[in-house]
């Protein structure tokens, strides 16, 4: 599986960030602290051209603490890169952004003139919320919908930053079957996007991998099935969610699943870790690997079929 979700305004989006790219000074990018890897936009790294980027994984409130500070020492390891987590409540960590940007672009800051920040990311990772919060009022409109601001908008905050929003940005096909899942089950895909069932049957069965004691309790199982679409339907009769004959209603389990999973009811939890992706960066470094030999095999007998 992989999804295509490219509306138009995006597209738009992407080449508008390309024009005004040269007149930013840093990179702010939001990512989802439950999915940090998934949420991160491969558009932004070509689209910043080198520009410093401060990573914030919002929501961590509703993330693994364990797995988020792991991904913290991940991306502060990368060049020109600092990462924070935080969450909306968090207001005096919200407040040392603007310093931090400062930091990061020392020559505009020691000039005296505003850092200009330009803020990225994937749709419903509370890019609004946080520039609400930047600038202690509420100005860019907020939703729990993916994909609620359309047009990139300028704001100048209180200690010195002029501060750019932009629409959120997917990138044109998400080929990691793993990650498309997890962008689906978080809310950053729209519901419409991508088969209802499917993502929460992924749902529960990352739940019975990762953190089975969860379903345990909340759901009040003896036993946790073994296949994934088995723990669906057990959800289902737990909670009620049948139809005449006691069939289960696997459309309002999945609903059911997915909602308490959005809105943490099932604990703190992350769907990726950094050995994960490690790991999947050196299978795809091997298939390249054997596809440029693959490539050269095919080169070298064309040539020495043209010497005969």
């Amino acid at each position: 599986m992989s999804i295509n979700w490219f509306p138009g305004h995006m597209h738009k989006a992407r080449k508008e960030i390309a024009k005004v790219m040269d007149e930013v000074d840093v990179i702010i990018e939001v990512l989802d602290a439950r999915l940090p890897q998934s949420s991160e936009n491969p558009l932004v790294d070509t689209l910043r051209k080198g520009k410093p980027a401060l990573k914030l994984l919002n929501k961590s409130d509703l993330a693994d603490d364990v797995r988020t500070q792991e991904w913290l020492d991940f991306f502060n390891g990368l060049p020109d890169t600092r990462a924070m987590a935080l969450d909306h409540t968090q207001k005096k960590l919200i407040n040392r952004i603007a310093e931090i940007c400062k930091q990061m672009a020392p020559a505009r800051s020691e000039a005296g003139r505003p850092v200009r920040a330009m803020i990225m990311g994937i749709p419903n990772v509370g890019k609004s919320t946080l520039i609400n919060a930047l600038l202690g009022r509420k100005i860019a409109k907020v939703g729990n919908e993916p994909a609620v601001t359309k047009s990139q908008t300028r704001f100048t905050t209180k200690n010195g930053m002029a501060l750019s929003d932009t629409p959120g940005i997917l990138w044109p096909k998400i080929a990691d079957v793993d990650s498309g899942y997890r962008l689906a089950a978080s809310g950053a895909i729209k519901d419409t996007a991508i088969e209802h069932e499917d993502v929460a049957i992924f749902a529960a069965g990352f739940m019975r991998d990762d953190y089975p004691q969860r379903l345990t309790e909340r759901f009040k199982l003896k036993e946790i099935p073994e296949l994934a679409e088995e723990v669906l339907d057990e959800i289902g009769r737990r909670r009620g969610c049948l139809r005449p004959g006691g069939i289960v209603d696997r459309n309002k389990a999945s609903t059911l699943l997915l909602n308490e999973i959005r809105s943490g009811k099932l604990g703190k939890l992350s769907f990726e870790t950094v050995a994960e992706w490690d790991e999947k960066r050196r299978l795809a470094e091997i298939e390249r690997l054997e596809q440029e030999r693959l490539a050269q095999e095919a080169q070298d007998e064309k040539n020495e079929g043209s010497n005969k």
